[in-house]
C-alpha cells in the first residue's frame, strides 16, 4: 500500500515538475526495486509488492543517509547541498508513520526489559530488538537506544 502511494506521488510530482520530490521518489523507487530483486534471488516466492514494513526500512535507511549527508555538508560549508538534502528529508519523512511519543516508548522499553529479564548493558541488543519490533517502524532508533541505555543504567 505504501509502495503504491509512493508510485502515485512520483507520477504526480513528475506531472507537476517538482524536481526535488520526483528526484527523491525516483531514487526511493529504485531502492525498493533492488529490495524486491533481492527477495526474488533469495528464493522467496515472487512477491508482487513489498510489505509496508520493508518499505519503511528502506525509507528509514534513506533518511539516515540524508541526515549524515547534511551533517557532512554543514561541516564542509556547503549550504546549497544542505538545503537540497533537507528538502529530500522532508519528502521522505512524510511517508513514515507518526512517531510514538517518548512516554509511550518508555513504557515499551520498561515492558521489554521485564519481558527479557534484562539487567545490564549486555542485554541492550535483546531489549532493542523487542522494542523495535513492538514499535513497528514508528520509533526513531536513536531515541529508543537512548531510552534503553538510560533504563539499563539505573
Amino acid at each position: 500500500m505504501l509502495e503504491e502511494q509512493i508510485n502515485k506521488d512520483y507520477i504526480q510530482a513528475m506531472k507537476a515538475k517538482d524536481a526535488v520530490k520526483s528526484g527523491t521518489l525516483s531514487f526511493l523507487r529504485a531502492q525498493l526495486k533492488n529490495i524486491l530483486i533481492e527477495k526474488r534471488t533469495a528464493g522467496a516466492e515472487q512477491p508482487p509488492k513489498l510489505e509496508d514494513a520493508d518499505v519503511i526500512v528502506v525509507i528509514k535507511k534513506q533518511i539516515k543517509q540524508r541526515q549524515d549527508s547534511i551533517e557532512q555538508f554543514e561541516k564542509g560549508g556547503r549550504k546549497d547541498l544542505v538545503e537540497k538534502e533537507a528538502a529530500e528529508l522532508v519528502v521522505l519523512k512524510s511517508y513514515l508513520p507518526e512517531e510514538m511519543s517518548e512516554d509511550a516508548l518508555k513504557a515499551l522499553v520498561d515492558e521489554a526489559i521485564k519481558e527479557t529479564s534484562a539487567g545490564s548493558m549486555k542485554d541492550m541488543g535483546t531489549v532493542m530488538k523487542v522494542v523495535l519490533a513492538k514499535a513497528a517502524g514508528s520509533a526513531d532508533n536513536k531515541v529508543v537506544s537512548g531510552l534503553v541505555k538510560a533504563a539499563l543504567n539505573q
